[in-house]
């Protein structure tokens, strides 16, 4: 599941995080309140049921997709990324909810600091000073959430791989279960406990990148 749970980080970010900023920057505007009744129904939809849903309307009724199975990365980088399209988006929008309403907060937040209102008063409109100042600061909460989900999204990709029928952990550790290898199941788990471990030690990297009062701290 890991490059499953991977490829929905990444397209939960590039939703969520425009769709959040979206909303900070039209607060109690009609795009906002549609984008936190969007944002509750995909906090509330569980990831399994939102899969059976695509294949329902992607794979059996327009058949963009198919519904299942994974040609292999020597068929092809788009048959391969064809193939992963629906998983991981069914993997990703409950976590984009998640975190469009977090970037919604930390905009909100940001918006009421010192500096925003000096970008304002320096000429920028009310998006340009958001976009080019509030998203940046406002990285460190979604840097948080984003390492509080990965764990969530390699359970998610365990059930999802079943759902689709692809080829990985997910369906291996499954079968060790039903056939009692212990020695398979432990060594899926420990690869997954390393996984987690090696993407929070980047979230904290990602800390000091994005907020330079950390590497003044880390400098005294």
């Amino acid at each position: 599941p890991l490059p499953l749970a991977a490829a929905a980080m990444v397209l939960s970010v590039a939703i969520g995080a425009p769709i959040g900023a979206l909303a900070a920057a039209r607060r109690g505007g009609p795009a906002d309140t549609a984008v936190m009744g969007l944002t509750q129904v995909g906090v509330a939809i569980p990831n399994f049921w939102f899969a059976v849903l695509l294949v329902m309307a992607f794979s059996t009724g327009l058949r963009w997709f198919t519904a299942g199975g994974f040609p292999g990365w020597d068929a092809g980088l788009w048959p391969a990324l064809k193939a992963l399209t629906l998983p991981s988006l069914a993997l990703a929008v409950p976590q984009a909810a998640i975190i469009a309403r977090v970037t919604r907060s930390a905009l909100i937040d940001t918006l009421a600091e010192d500096y925003m209102r000096t970008a304002r008063a320096k000429g920028l409109s009310r998006s340009q000073a958001l976009w080019r100042h509030g998203l940046p600061n406002a990285l460190i909460p979604l840097l948080t959430i984003l390492g509080l989900q990965f764990p969530y999204l390699l359970a998610g990709s365990v059930i999802i791989e079943n759902v689709f029928f692809l080829p990985g952990l997910g369906r291996l550790v499954l079968q060790a279960i039903t056939q009692r290898d212990l020695i398979v199941v432990q060594g899926v788990v420990m690869l997954l406990v390393f996984a987690v471990v090696a993407t929070t030690f980047l979230i904290d990297v990602a800390y000091v990148l994005v907020d330079p009062r950390l590497r003044g701290k880390r400098g005294s």
